[in-house]
């Protein structure tokens, strides 16, 4: 196992880049990226970085020279041999060649386009402009490198045996929530953690320690080079940037209202069986569900990613009803900003009325709260989205609305369409 104190200590960014592989990225991404390379390869995209907390003043901890340095390493990765062996004849959620060899064609030649930075009142401002299977690409990456950035400087005024201590404490803070799951009968839980890590090795650890604590209850992860190299499942369906997109492209109100369900339409043609998740909060879950089509009720369950949880859950749950289905049946994964007090609370509230899983994120795979003065390893919310799609402006209105971007006026009139009322806002934790 990697000592990962000494590891820091002697850190040498050649030997420990952040981002070593393509493939270190989240499953949904590699399964949109195949969907939009099909339906939507010409489409022109930004994406950009976002930092919601604004009090960490990324510019200000993080060398610019070095972030140029990972984002350039970025830039000459491409797939290995034994990556697209992988990818090709893996099987995933039950199925053989999820990847057509049209795609890995594409991918395998792929290097991903330039970025562009720049810093502004203590923030860099990162974007990636072009075709959107492309570009899509640089979203986890893009967060994984700051995020380690930012440990890494704070770290970088620490001993020898002051990390030693330091990861000592958080491997112990990590075991302590792992046995108090490992009491949770049925338990279904996978690692969601890639975008906001404290580090790559840190992640690796994490999911080895859930796999030996928790045994059977963890069903995988998000991030497909652990994946592949700790052979355990990649998880992931899809994410709001699919509808965020079609939505952008819509010229009318009318279209506007259809492109969710154009986005699962596309889905459907492509997945079955536990790919069929529909997560349907981008503009709101319960208008999304009160005016979505009968053959989405048929799909296998929803993933809740903001708002409160609870509600989400009951949402669905009365929906399935109304719609005629048995929610026993159907499959809820809870994973937005998840301790594992909430995720136990939940699943004692859920299991008996429905198939319950849950993606863990940021606190599984950067919880150093309180290990260090001022909190100066605190995990912090930073994202990466398409803010742009063929030259006009992206919007998410979401559960919560401090999760809402896009320009205002777009803002009000997606409320308008999607008759999305007043929202409780809720504390982004992470």
């Amino acid at each position: 196992m990697v000592d990962i104190a000494t590891r820091v200590h002697n850190h040498k960014w050649k030997i420990d880049p952040i981002v070593r592989s393509l493939i270190d990225t989240d499953f949904y991404k590699l399964l949109m990226c195949q969907s939009i390379f099909r339906n939507k390869p010409d489409t022109q995209v930004t994406f950009s970085l976002i930092n919601r907390t604004k009090s960490i003043r990324l510019a200000d901890l993080v060398d610019e020279g070095e972030l140029r340095e990972q984002l350039d390493h970025i830039r000459s990765l491409s797939l290995t041999r034994g990556e697209s062996t992988w990818m090709r004849g893996n099987t995933f959620y039950g199925k053989r060649q999820m990847f057509t060899p049209e795609f890995m064609d594409w991918f395998e030649k792929l290097r991903l386009p330039p970025y562009h930075l720049e810093k502004h009142d203590g923030q860099y401002e990162l974007t990636f402009e072009g075709a959107w299977p492309e570009v899509m690409l640089w979203e986890i990456p893009a967060l994984a490198v700051l995020m380690e950035l930012r440990s890494r400087a704070v770290l970088n005024t620490m001993d020898r045996f002051e990390l030693q201590v330091l990861y000592a404490r958080a491997m112990t803070k990590l075991w302590e929530k792992v046995e108090r799951l490992r009491e949770v009968d049925d338990l279904r839980i996978a690692d969601f953690g890639t975008r906001r890590r404290h580090s790559f090795l840190w992640q690796d650890w994490c999911v080895q320690a859930m796999g030996e604590g928790l045994g059977e209850k963890f069903v995988g992860t998000s991030n497909c080079l652990i994946a592949k190299n700790r052979d355990v499942e990649a998880i992931g369906t899809n994410a709001h940037e699919l509808p965020m997109v079609y939505a952008a492209l819509a010229d009318t109100d009318a279209e506007l209202a259809r492109a969710p369900y154009d986005v699962l339409s596309d889905w459907h043609e492509e997945h079955s069986g536990n790919l069929r998740i529909i997560l349907p909060d981008t503009y709101g879950t319960k208008g999304f569900l009160d005016r979505a089509p009968d053959w989405l009720a048929g799909w296998t369950g929803i993933r809740i990613d903001s708002g409160d949880p609870a509600e989400g859950a009951e949402i669905a749950i009365d929906w399935w009803k109304s719609r005629g289905e048995d929610p026993k049946k159907k499959l809820v994964i809870f994973s937005d900003g998840l301790g594992e007090k909430k995720i136990a609370e939940l699943h004692a509230q859920f299991a008996h009325r429905t198939r319950v899983s849950f993606g863990w994120g940021t606190l599984l795979t950067n919880d150093f709260r309180g290990l260090v003065p001022d909190d100066a390893l605190a995990p912090f919310s930073l994202v990466c989205k398409a803010i742009s799609a063929n030259g006009r402006p992206t919007v998410k209105l979401s559960d919560n609305p401090r999760k809402a971007m896009g320009p205002a006026d777009q803002i009000e009139r997606y409320k308008r369409v999607f008759g999305v009322g007043e929202q409780e806002a809720l504390e982004v934790v992470v």
